[in-house]
């Protein structure tokens, strides 16, 4: 299948700052929701998730079901949360919840997404936010992924669409109740944990992020199966192993290598490259 957009090669442009430009470009409108009504949908949700790619805390997704018309909201630049600055989320955010026929938020803690991975996480979020409405939608527009609909208690089509909080209204609605809410979070939680410096950089692997982790090492809010936490916990990769149950089985279908098997037996060991 065809890429949907191509992201072209430019010398001197990383892929990230190419894609940051070719999102730009792109048109956030009713498109998606009217091409829906055409074919018979009258109640769509738009669904969203945030915080997929950070270190801390939950996977957070929201599901909005927004009125046909959305001139209000496009006026006022309604598109992908990452576009926008703070103070533009925020303001959109509390018109967004007045205006909303509904909308919910879920949230998928990091134990959760150690144990199923975050993809599955995200899945889940979403799943919740959309269990959680208030009014039962026809259609879901979901940025990217598919959900397991059959846990649904009434019957509802989806559509994935890729780059979709840059493309549809309801998508980007979403984006934006998450992200807010989730910003949110992570400020309380840096009253909490202020060694981390969560205020700032809302739980990713920024730099900052990083030497904390290094000086600090890890809470238990931090996704411990993500490779920059593992790095910083010299027992981590021990308490997987435990959890996992693989340490006191007789004989072992992968058994370890001598080398992981010597790192994991002296981890007291100053010479030891796990100990920090």
């Amino acid at each position: 299948m065809a890429a949907l957009f191509h992201i072209p090669k430019v010398a001197g442009v990383t892929k990230a700052t190419a894609k940051q430009q070719m999102l730009k470009q792109l048109i956030c409108s009713d498109a998606p929701e009217q091409a829906l009504r055409y074919h018979g949908f009258r109640i769509i949700a738009g669904v969203d998730e945030v915080g997929r790619g950070a270190l801390f805390g939950p996977v957070v997704a929201a599901a909005v079901i927004l009125p046909v018309k959305l001139a209000t909201l496009s006026r006022m630049g309604l598109k992908d949360s990452k576009q926008l600055t703070r103070e533009q989320r925020e303001k959109l955010d509390r018109k967004i919840r007045k205006v909303a026929l509904c909308f919910a938020v879920a949230e998928v803690d990091a134990e959760t997404i150690d144990r199923v991975n975050i993809y599955q996480a995200s899945r889940l979020a979403m799943l919740q936010a959309v269990q959680q409405l208030s009014v039962q939608p026809d259609h879901l527009l979901i940025d990217a992924m598919l959900l397991d609909l059959a846990q649904l208690s009434h019957p509802c089509a989806q559509t994935r669409l890729f780059y979709g909080d840059a493309l549809s209204l309801s998508i980007a609605a979403a984006s934006v109740i998450a992200k807010v809410h989730r910003d949110a979070l992570m400020r309380e939680l840096d009253l909490l944990h202020p060694q981390y410096g969560l205020a700032s950089h809302k739980g990713y692997a920024t730099p900052e992020h990083r030497k904390a982790l290094r000086e600090h090492g890890p809470c238990p809010l931090h996704r411990k199966t993500f490779a920059p936490v593992a790095a910083s916990d010299p027992n981590a990769a021990l308490d997987t192993l435990i959890e996992s149950g693989d340490l006191f089985l007789d004989e072992l279908e992968n058994p370890i290598d001598t080398e992981t098997l010597n790192a994991l037996t002296n981890l007291d060991d100053p010479d030891d490259p796990l100990v920090a």
